[in-house]
């Protein structure tokens, strides 16, 4: 899989959890891992139910998940579809403390960051209801359906993108819908008071074709701990996943579309950001340099320089994307003796790229940059594969760098050997 792939979510119809559920499915998730869920949750009897539906013309990925009687969750009734109707099933009977949410969540097997971000989601979720009906956070009750939907919803949500291979998610305005809906304490607007508790600091918009509950409480606190910022202003389409809703009107597709994605270095706005060191030992430049990569950074320049007095230092400058410069200047702090740095906005074009591999032995794949050059294809292998393949195999690095430049060569159709 290509660096730093991420993923764009596109609630223009909304945001639910099993739209969510859906939508990651769509996009390559294994449906094996998330029927597997409840199970690893604790949830004995609740099953979840994949199947393929059409959306006003768009074909999507529905997620249903169903308690042991077979209950589940439906959407929020609109008022005035169903005006002599309750609130739905589920609303009456057993209920479930978020405290209880938190403590299968604790103890399931799941990633450090994922159960982190569930437990963050929970206690938000308690906040807003808590705020809502005037109650402290650690007595909220969800009834029972709703409960066990959110926990699924939640923590499969946010794993979906781990087998994804996804660490940072985007996401375009969330659509809110419009009108009122019937609650279990009679008729609320759109957005419900809980939901815009949890869109607060959220990019929204309100135009559109979406009536009734366009987002929920569960989509709306999954955007909120995914950090769903803005999307780059350049990237490359990857592949799509669309996760359908509950209704399906037929004015417009009820899904939620996600985009995985990968940076397009092409072209674009770049950041600088640049500092000058007379305190830091040179051996530690190394270190530094490989955190301002991971941190975001394309591209790390250092060069010696004289400070004040006479003191020889040097100067480190990294190229970011915009989406990456707080993370590379935090890097700057955290790694380096700096006090400060500097950072300025410039226009970055490069050569369209991809990755391939080249297996220089079994096992032993190494990474090849391929560059596309007004004259035809530039192959560079990765430096950090060529130093491990040649301690591995006893050879000079530059014998071996040259190998896989030939075989690079030959698999794409160039250089001399490609008409063997």
């Amino acid at each position: 899989m290509s660096e730093r792939r991420f993923a764009i979510l596109d609630p223009a119809a909304g945001i639910s959890g099993d739209m969510l559920l859906g939508a990651l499915l769509d996009a390559g998730a294994p449906e094996e891992w998330l029927k597997g869920l409840p199970a690893r949750l604790g949830l004995e009897g609740v099953t979840v139910e994949v199947s393929r539906v059409d959306r006003c013309g768009v074909g999507a990925t529905k997620v249903t998940v169903r308690l042991p009687d077979g209950s589940h969750e439906p959407p929020a009734p609109e008022v005035g579809a169903h005006d002599h109707g309750h609130a739905g099933d589920g609303h009456h009977g057993p209920h479930r403390h978020v405290g209880e949410l938190v403590g299968l969540v604790e103890k399931a097997p799941l990633s450090a960051v994922v159960r982190e971000k569930a437990v963050r989601a929970f206690k938000l979720l308690a906040e807003a209801e808590g705020r809502v009906h005037g109650v402290a956070p650690d007595r909220v009750a969800l009834h029972e359906v709703g409960a066990l939907d959110a926990l699924v919803d939640i923590v499969g949500g946010l794993e979906g993108f781990e087998r994804l291979g996804v660490e940072r998610v985007f996401s375009r305005p969330v659509a809110l819908g419009r009108g009122w809906v019937r609650a279990a304490h009679g008729a609320l607007p759109v957005p419900a008071p809980a939901t815009g508790l949890l869109l607060e600091g959220l990019e929204t918009v309100s135009d559109g074709p979406v009536t009734g509950e366009a987002t929920t409480p569960t989509g709306a606190v999954l955007l909120r701990v995914l950090e769903a910022t803005s999307p780059p202003s350049r990237w490359r389409w990857v592949r799509t996943g669309w996760g359908a809703g509950g209704r399906n009107p037929a004015g417009y597709p009820n899904a939620l579309r996600l985009v995985v994605a990968e940076p397009a270095a092409e072209a674009g706005e770049a950041v600088v950001v640049a500092t000058d060191l007379d305190d830091l030992a040179p051996e530690y430049l190394d270190p530094l340099r490989h955190a301002l990569a991971a941190a975001g950074a394309v591209d790390v320049q250092v060069w010696g320089t004289h400070g004040k007095k006479g003191r020889p230092g040097f100067r480190i400058e990294a190229v970011t994307p915009p989406a990456d410069e707080a993370a590379v200047v935090a890097a700057f702090f955290r790694h380096s003796t700096t006090a400060g740095v500097r950072r300025w906005r410039t226009e970055r074009v490069t050569l369209p790229r991809r990755e391939i591999e080249v297996e220089l032995a079994e096992g032993l794949p190494v990474r090849v940059k391929v560059l596309e050059g007004p004259d035809g294809p530039r192959i560079k292998p990765e430096y950090e594969d060529v130093a491990a393949a040649a301690r591995r195999l006893d050879r000079p690095a530059h014998e071996v760098a040259q190998e896989v430049t030939e075989r690079a060569q030959r698999g794409i159709g160039t250089g001399p050997a490609a008409s063997d």
